[in-house]
């Protein structure tokens, strides 16, 4: 079984952006003004609308493996191939989950949290 990647983390209340101090090597040399990027907010969008299913999927299949290896369910040695198959297919539903989760995840580590209000922010989803 695989640990979830970390998750991108929401604006937290309170979370103040990074220090606005003049850029001496800048044109203008004005102070800079921050906002959360919008586009490291898609990725943790993403990422709340994901899990739910993911964690549906799970629960699903745990729940047909257990009846699949109840004796009530199953009084028959096909019942064994079935349980074998569900095993299988937790392996893959496991390995699907990591690379879903790992994909945003390392975009959200490769998106920056605040971007300056000027500036363009990467676009995560190009």
């Amino acid at each position: 079984m695989f640990a979830d990647p970390p998750a991108p983390q929401p604006l937290q209340p309170g979370e103040s952006p990074p220090a606005s101090t003049g850029d001496p090597l800048g044109l203008d040399g004005q102070t800079r003004a921050w906002q959360f990027n919008p586009e490291y907010q898609k990725l943790v969008t993403l990422w709340n609308q994901v899990m739910p299913m993911m964690e549906s999927l799970t629960g699903t299949l745990k729940e047909a493996r257990r009846l699949a290896e109840s004796p009530d369910v199953w009084d028959a040695p096909v019942g064994r191939r079935y349980v074998e198959d569900i095993g299988e297919w937790d392996k893959r539903l496991a390995l699907y989950r990591q690379s879903v989760l790992s994909a945003i995840s390392d975009q959200a580590a490769d998106t920056p949290r605040w971007v300056p209000v000027e500036a363009g922010a990467p676009h995560a989803f190009s």
